[in-house]
């Protein structure tokens, strides 16, 4: 098995790079991310990405393009759907990435993440699989969430605060001004 393995950010890598080493499986690393928003973070997370990869002397594919433009168009009236917008759109580019290489296997990074749908991300990868003519890798990798965030901790590596698009960043900070407002109402009650 030799797999490609889209990358969202370098501390997402950590835990599933371990368990396709220890099952001996082959892999290379393919950084696409055209939502992440501002530039600045997606620097960052290129950055970060770029120091493990070469730390681990791991197998690398960059795409450094910005893509916020194509992104946007994309989920233009369709914020509600915006985390299946941008899993097809990083899924899709990663199997076809995957069959012109020859690749047997394309996986992604998402599944580490705690915070993302991975029954969406599954049906997505299983779809452009049928599409493309490779083979999806499904792993849940979450038992490795707390394990990874330690070891980027212990090696500096950079870690967001948010998803990376422009509406999860808004999440976040929305959701400290709710947190603060509600602290305000209650300590006047």
């Amino acid at each position: 098995m030799n797999v490609l393995i889209h990358t969202c950010c370098a501390p997402c890598l950590l835990y599933p790079t371990q368990i396709l080493q220890e099952q001996n499986v082959g892999f290379t690393c393919y950084f696409y991310n055209p939502n992440i928003h501002p530039y600045r973070e997606f620097r960052s997370r290129l950055n970060s990405f770029i120091d493990l990869a070469e730390q681990r002397n791991f197998k690398v594919i960059i795409d450094r393009d910005y893509g916020i433009g194509q992104y946007l168009r994309s989920v233009a009236f369709r914020e509600s759907q915006r985390c299946r917008v941008c899993y097809e759109t990083r899924l899709k580019r990663t199997a076809q990435l995957a069959r012109d290489n020859n690749f047997t296997h394309f996986t992604t990074t998402l599944m580490f993440s705690i915070h993302q749908n991975h029954d969406l991300i599954q049906s997505t990868g299983h779809h452009y699989a049928k599409r493309e003519g490779v083979s999806f890798y499904y792993q849940d990798f979450r038992d490795g969430w707390e394990q990874a965030g330690k070891e980027a901790t212990e090696l500096n590596l950079y870690q967001q605060k948010y998803c990376g698009c422009i509406f999860s960043e808004q999440e976040r900070y929305d959701n400290r001004l709710k947190k603060r407002l509600k602290k305000k109402r209650d300590n006047h009650v």
